[in-house]
């Protein structure tokens, strides 16, 4: 069985606000770690059948930075739907969405 990690390190102030979010993978490759602004992590708890997430920003995370990040975000998972599910039409609907919500915020597709 093979094994693959993923590191997260969160760096906090003292109010506990994220000030720096750092992460490292087994394949992440040309470099020992990665450096980010903001992260959604997201996981299924299939014995409960809920949704476990973490969300997190830092102070330097702009607002239109959060815009585009959130469009990228929803764009990313209707694809996800579609291969996981093969529900073509309404990963099509959520594609409709994310053109919608990047009109609305300013956001370039």
């Amino acid at each position: 069985m093979q094994k693959k990690d993923i590191n997260i390190t969160v760096e906090l102030d003292e109010n506990d606000v994220p000030e720096g979010i750092r992460w490292n993978a087994t394949d992440l490759s040309g470099q020992k770690e990665a450096f980010c602004r903001a992260m959604l992590l997201a996981m299924w708890d299939h014995e409960n059948e809920d949704t476990l997430r973490l969300d997190l920003w830092t102070k330097q995370m702009t607002r239109d930075e959060m815009k585009i990040f959130f469009h990228q975000t929803l764009a990313t998972m209707a694809d996800t739907l579609e291969n996981s599910t093969e529900e073509e039409q309404m990963a099509e609907d959520m594609r409709d969405f994310t053109a919608y919500f990047a009109d609305k915020m300013g956001v370039r597709e």
